[in-house]
């Protein structure tokens, strides 16, 4: 006999299997029909409760309330397929823009998702069927915990991401104060980055130490926040370079900061008044940098200004016509008397007697006239230190007046 061609006599053999109806369809039905409505109720509860929420600009309103519808049919989806994984973040951070993780806080972001979860589950006993009362719980309770990790993981990425493009940002306001590019830009990205505009600012200059520039950043900002200090900071090859504001006292900054500073000296140059001038800081700080290798003994952290004599000798110009304008000038306007006594003074080995003898004075006369030099450069000739740094400035006064004459 004939095999029927009639194809409902015979069925084609599939064996692909009759998909399985959720168990709790009435459930997600009813779950699927009120979202509209409870995404409407947990943005009547924001206006209500959350006042930072009504002071909001209505664009960001309305992204925030994307974000909860979104978050609701989020909640659906893994209600129906609750064995998937599913990229919650995507789901419900990604219809909002980048630029909202800015416009709300942390904080707010919990407020929010705490509301939206509330809404739903004082809804639940209207939601579920008859039965899946408990169901419908525990599932919101196992979604509001993935909730919070996608909320963490979003801020989280957000923070990398601006802390890269801040780490960016003050490396370009950095280089800029140390090269004597800095200008009214810097001074924007500054303050960009927090910076307040202190009325003091010094720049500290060191070595890098070995391992990663991030870490050692971190720790200046620590050292930073425990001085009650503003620092702009940076690794520029293998120097750390600290604009540290804050403090009239470039020494005491310099001391409180040194600690992420590798071995090796560490130069603060002199206060200026705001960011712009920094550049004259730094760029002393780095002329003591160079010239430090001429004094061993120099102590950690120096002044840049105790390095005049090593600096004038390595050729720095700026150093050269400090030392003339604010120690030679000011003796030779106090009368000749001052400038000789000086001379003679170093030239007989620092020999008050000596130096009597040969001005044919009383030696209390030179006692005096030493006192006077003191006063008038703030450099004690009976100083080691700083009587090597008066006689330099007395060699420099003199060529520079030599090279004057006609």
């Amino acid at each position: 006999m004939p095999e029927s061609t009639d194809p409902s006599a015979n069925p084609p053999n599939d064996d692909r299997p009759e998909p399985a109806e959720h168990p709790h369809s009435a459930t997600l039905r009813r779950l699927e029909q009120s979202s509209g409505k409870l995404a409407a109720n947990a943005i009547t509860r924001m206006d209500e409760q959350l006042p930072w929420y009504r002071a909001m600009p209505p664009e960001n309103r309305s992204w925030i309330g994307l974000v909860a519808q979104a978050g609701i049919a989020a909640f659906t989806e893994w209600f129906r397929h609750p064995e998937t994984p599913q990229a919650i973040s995507t789901d419900v951070f990604g219809t909002a823009p980048r630029e909202l993780t800015r416009a709300i806080t942390l904080r707010q972001t919990v407020e929010m998702v705490r509301t939206t979860i509330e809404v739903v589950e004082a809804a639940i006993d209207e939601v579920a069927a008859p039965g899946d009362e408990s169901v419908l719980r525990e599932a919101l309770l196992v979604y509001a915990r993935e909730i919070a990790f996608a909320t963490a993981q979003v801020y989280a990425q957000a923070a990398e991401a601006r802390g890269a493009w801040d780490a960016r940002l003050e490396s370009l306001v950095v280089n800029a104060v140390l090269s004597g590019e800095a200008d009214e830009g810097a001074v924007s990205r500054a303050a960009a980055l927090g910076w307040n505009a202190p009325e003091h600012v010094a720049v500290v200059l060191g070595t890098a130490p070995d391992g990663d520039s991030e870490l050692t950043v971190e720790a200046i900002r620590r050292a930073a926040r425990h001085a009650k200090l503003q620092v702009l900071t940076g690794v520029l090859g293998n120097r750390l370079v600290v604009v540290a504001g804050g403090s009239d006292d470039p020494l005491r900054a310099a001391k409180s900061l040194i600690g992420p500073f590798a071995p090796g000296p560490v130069v603060a140059g002199p206060v200026v008044g705001d960011l712009l001038s920094a550049t004259r800081s730094a760029q002393a700080a780095a002329a003591g940098l160079r010239a430090c290798a001429a004094w061993q003994d120099a102590p950690r952290p120096v002044l840049a200004d105790d390095l005049l004599p090593e600096r004038a000798m390595a050729g720095d110009p700026t150093a050269r016509d400090l030392l003339v304008e604010e120690i030679y000038r000011p003796l030779e306007e106090a009368g000749s008397a001052l400038l000789e006594t000086l001379s003679v003074y170093l030239e007989q080995a620092s020999s008050l007697e000596g130096a009597a003898r040969m001005l044919f004075v009383h030696p209390n006369t030179v006692r005096y006239r030493l006192r006077r030099v003191t006063d008038v450069t703030g450099w004690s000739p009976s100083d080691v230190r700083s009587a090597f740094t008066l006689r330099i400035a007395l060699i420099l006064g003199r060529l520079t007046d030599f090279e004057s004459q006609p």
